[in-house]
């Protein structure tokens, strides 16, 4: 497990980087270099700030733990599809509710200011996510008894799975769209055009998209724009980019008069 966390950054990085040659080979545009090194530096800024609040996911997943209505063994195969399952859809809520709430919007906001789609685009990603509470999503599975090591262990798996839906290439890949994620349905993810914003926060699975109204393909005949809503041009200014929506929303609580009014700011839809 330990091996496995310190050799992932490198793999990724080689593979942005075997992906930026080929698409530099095909004279495929699908790298700004300068938006890219903004996400190569946000990138290890989160690792950085990932280990600093590590404490903020473990202490409350262990206090929950404590609490759990039952212990499920992890030794079947129900036993993982079922927490395969929880996970998912633990993380569509999340995915969710990111795109729904200012308070959670200004760290996701970071990963879909990118304006080229490509695997540099994946790790885009704001510094505060456990600060903001991310993790309260996921603890009604440790607080039903799954273990936690277990949960946060299929989170990341369906983590690694999300990295490749951002290739910068979208093959069709047949039937399996009607049940996966892919890199067709996660692009529409990204893009801003109006038929596309707030649609497929799947993880591994598209099916809770389909069940819940809030699935889109891509629209016919209009080509994909990336970036968030009337952003103009790459965004290359690693610090802007991190801080951008926070500044909006704290103006925002400023000028707002009265408690309700400041807290509405905060959890108000982006």
């Amino acid at each position: 497990m330990e091996a496995a966390r310190t050799f992932l950054p490198f793999v990724t990085l080689g593979l942005v980087g075997v992906e930026y040659l080929l698409c530099r080979m095909a004279r495929h545009g699908a790298y700004d270099p300068g938006e890219t090194a903004a996400s190569l530096f946000l990138h290890l800024g989160q690792r950085l700030a990932a280990l600093a609040t590590a404490g903020l996911v473990a202490v409350p997943l262990a206090w929950v733990a404590e609490w759990r209505l039952f212990d499920i063994a992890m030794d079947s195969a129900a036993a993982w599809i079922a927490l395969f399952l929880g996970v998912e859809l633990a993380y569509y809520v999340h995915h969710l509710a990111m795109h729904r709430v200012r308070w959670l919007w200004a760290t996701h906001a970071v990963h879909h200011s990118a304006t080229r789609m490509n695997l540099s685009a994946a790790i885009r990603i704001g510094w505060f996510g456990p600060a903001t509470g991310g993790i309260v999503f996921y603890l009604p599975l440790v607080l039903l008894g799954f273990p936690p090591l277990a949960v946060l262990g299929m989170l990341a798996a369906n983590l690694v799975w999300q990295f490749f839906l951002h290739a910068a290439r979208a093959p069709h890949l047949g039937p399996l769209e009607w049940v996966l994620n892919t890199p067709r349905h996660h692009h529409v993810h990204h893009a801003s055009n109006d038929a596309c914003l707030d649609r497929n926060f799947g993880g591994v699975l598209i099916l809770f998209d389909r069940l819940f109204g809030t699935f889109a393909a891509a629209p016919a005949g209009e080509p994909l724009r990336f970036g968030l809503h009337g952003q103009a041009g790459p965004t290359r200014n690693p610090l802007a980019i991190l801080l951008r929506e926070w500044r909006r929303m704290i103006s925002d609580v400023r000028q707002r008069r009265g408690l309700r009014a400041r807290l509405a700011a905060l959890v108000e839809r982006p």
